[in-house]
Order: structure tokens, then C-alpha cells, then sequence
């Protein structure tokens, strides 16, 4: 068998899918170091009138390498399932993650959602190695970073 008739023969019998990861121009990659550092990040969040959650790239170096809106929502809830937040993670080789959502009410406080989406979160990372460092909540009267609120929630 030649390598033209064995190259034809190993063909799937499904179409090959291929991934393409395209950087649009941006500034260089900034490293964060708490959550203020991320306050210029997430400051579009403050004006949605409707709830986005958004995840940001980290490389190992901490630096943000880039972001994806997750989500797109209502005045009052976003549908946020793991597989969303992490496949543009992965497709950026990314090591970590900062996810942020936004209350457009103006509340801080965490919702029992919000604490359980975050918890699913850190343990789907955990198996796809990819760190979900902390979960912002963004509202137009500032940022609560559930790192430093809710430690507990990262074992």
C-alpha cells in the first residue's frame, strides 16, 4: 500500500473539525496580582442594563491574555453552564480564569446561584487544569470579589 492509498484509508468517516483561535490586536497582556488590579477590566459591566458574565484568560504569569462573554442574560439572572466559561479557556491555552458577572440592580451580594455557579466552576477547573483564581460581582456602586468574601469556596 502506498502512502497516497493509505493516507485515503485512515480517513474518518466524519468531517474533521478544526479549531482556530484568532488574537484580534490588543494592548500587551497585563498581570494581576488582587482584585483591583482587574477594575479596569470589568468596568463595562458597571453599565449593563442586563446581566453579562464574562471570563478572563490568565497565562502562568498571571497576566490577562484575553476574555470571553460567557453569557448574555436578563435584568436578573445569566445561564452560565461550565462547558461555556472553559472551552474558550482551553482554546487559548489558558492556565487560569477570573470570572466577573454584573448585578444591574447595584447589589454586591452574592445570590445563592452566584455561590453555586462559582463552586461548580472551581471544581470543573480543577479537572481541566485550568484555575479559576476569583468571581467577581460588578455592579455600578463597585466590585465584590468572592475570593476575598467567601474563601471557603476554594479548598
Amino acid at each position: 500500500m502506498n502512502s497516497r492509498t493509505l493516507k485515503k484509508h485512515l480517513k474518518y468517516i466524519v468531517p474533521e473539525m478544526r479549531l482556530a483561535l484568532i488574537k484580534e490586536p490588543g494592548a500587551k497582556p497585563v498581570p494581576i496580582g488582587c482584585p483591583d488590579d482587574l477594575e479596569r477590566f470589568v468596568e463595562p459591566l458597571k453599565h449593563y442594563s442586563e446581566e453579562h458574565f464574562v471570563a478572563f484568560h490568565l497565562d502562568a504569569k498571571n497576566q490577562v491574555i484575553g476574555y470571553h462573554i460567557v453569557s448574555h442574560g436578563t435584568v436578573s439572572a445569566s445561564l452560565v453552564h461550565p462547558r461555556e466559561v472553559f472551552k474558550a479557556a482551553l482554546l487559548a491555552n489558558s492556565y487560569a480564569i477570573i470570572v466577573a458577572h454584573n448585578h444591574p440592580a447595584g447589589s454586591l451580594s452574592p445570590s445563592p446561584e452566584d455561590l453555586e455557579t462559582t463552586e461548580t466552576l472551581i471544581k470543573a477547573g480543577k479537572l481541566l487544569g485550568v484555575s479559576v483564581i476569583d468571581h467577581l460581582i460588578v455592579s455600578s456602586n463597585g466590585s465584590c470579589s468572592l475570593r476575598e468574601t467567601r474563601p471557603h469556596l476554594w479548598p
